[in-house]
């Protein structure tokens, strides 16, 4: 049993979350909803203990409350903040199990937001990095180091072009060069799953700049080729709590 005057939130206790929860499960309301958004997920990003203490209820909540499903991945999209509660998201594996089920399935219903949706997916898999960057590929991208000569490498993925390039911030990005998707059938691990939940949910334009994503950019200063997304999140995934 959760002692809620003994968990932080914004205002320095949660002794308001169990009455809110109470309300929302029996007769919802917006303004109950509201309530809980500024005691869990301030602005809609900021998490504390209280968060993560009240995330089990909403994941059941969230079989029939897409408010609710779209609070608790918000909160795991806050994970990797310095929220102070590592022991409470600890205890939440089995509620984000049950999350990543609920999400798929909401993914599935095609749903308005589905890219905000899909990084709550990303986020209950514990994809933490992509969750937090992974855009629509109409604008985006990446900045990472070449693993063999260390330059500062560009990498655009968008309706602008496909390359990788040196950023001058003056002349723009230089020494652009193509890069090469992944044949589909060639990605492996997150990528491919990534990928078929795109495809699967009719997200052409997500599928295609996933391939580009996880396929390999050439660098404009040695020349040589690496795999982008391998590179981003060997310098970009950190263990909750850091």
């Amino acid at each position: 049993m959760i002692d809620w005057t003994q968990v932080l939130d914004p205002r320095g206790t949660a002794g308001r979350v169990p009455a809110l929860l109470d309300q929302v499960e029996r007769v919802g309301g917006a303004e109950a909803w509201d309530g809980l958004w500024d005691e869990l997920c301030l602005d809609g990003e900021t998490v504390v203990p209280a968060s993560f203490a009240a995330l089990p209820r909403l994941v059941a909540l969230g079989r029939t409350s897409p408010q609710a499903l779209s609070l608790a991945g918000s909160i795991m999209r806050g994970a990797l903040q310095d929220h102070g509660a590592d022991d409470l998201l600890l205890k939440c594996t089995d509620a984000a199990a049950r999350l990543r089920k609920l999400l798929d399935q909401r993914l599935e219903s095609r749903p308005a937001g589905y890219l905000h949706a899909f990084r709550d997916l990303l986020a209950a898999d514990g994809q933490y990095h992509w969750s937090a960057v992974l855009g629509d590929f109409t604008d985006d991208f990446y900045h990472l180091r070449c693993p063999h000569c260390d330059v500062e490498v560009t990498v655009a993925i968008g309706d602008y072009g496909r390359y990788s390039a040196i950023r001058d911030w003056h002349a723009g990005d230089t020494e652009r060069r193509d890069l090469r998707p992944a044949p589909p059938e060639d990605l492996v691990g997150t990528g491919r799953w990534m990928y078929d939940t795109a495809v699967r949910d009719g997200q052409d334009r997500l599928a295609t700049g996933l391939t580009y994503l996880f396929g390999r950019a050439e660098c404009p200063r040695c020349a040589s080729t690496f795999v982008i997304a391998a590179e981003y999140t060997a310098a970009n995934l950190p263990s909750p709590g850091e």
